[in-house]
């Protein structure tokens, strides 16, 4: 069975953007040369489920081939139909079977970008294998929260701990399977 995996940056206090999508406070991380781990994760996904918001803010600052690259299939959850574009296939079903599906089919791994809801929906359901969390030396007091309240309790086993000359500290965590 395929894994679904989260790689996402939050604040200290558990933010991954400011009420406006602004997600600036990334920058003070930014270091030449440095990519946390992304190209060396994203080397065995073959699949990006992403939110329609976080998907826009990438097609705006980095470009929509940011996703649509190496014969990823990428799926943006929204709300409305949209056309394809290439690999990106703009998805306004059901997340959770969608999900389901995929883990079953062949392939490498799947990859969550977020955003929040959708984060939060895979969680609620117990669909997120293994979450890779960058925290930013930043206190940002308020914004779109990673984690919402309400949700399945969940234990998670702990794999590594990297911390970087930019503050940053990447915890990876796999989630540990619930006794049914």
């Amino acid at each position: 069975m395929r894994k679904l995996s989260l790689f996402i940056a939050c604040s200290l206090d558990g933010f991954i953007a400011k009420h406006n999508d602004d997600l600036s406070f990334l920058e003070i991380v930014e270091k030449q040369g440095e990519d946390y781990g992304y190209a060396d994760f994203t080397a065995d996904i073959d699949t990006i489920i992403i939110g329609r918001k976080t998907f826009d803010f990438v097609e705006r600052t980095l470009g929509a081939e940011h996703y649509d690259q190496a014969g990823r299939q990428v799926y943006v959850v929204t709300s409305s139909e949209r056309p394809a574009k290439g690999n990106i296939i703009f998805y306004n079903g059901n997340v959770v079977a969608l999900v389901k599906d995929l883990k079953v089919e062949e392939g490498k791994g799947i990859y969550c970008d977020g955003g929040a809801e959708l984060i939060n929906e895979l969680l609620k359901n117990e669909l997120i294998d293994e979450l890779i969390i960058s925290v930013i030396p930043i206190l940002l007091g308020e914004g779109i929260r990673l984690f919402k309240e309400h949700q399945t309790e969940q234990i998670l086993e702990l794999q590594s701990a990297k911390s970087f000359e930019t503050g940053l500290v990447q915890l990876y965590y796999r989630r540990k399977q619930s006794p049914k």
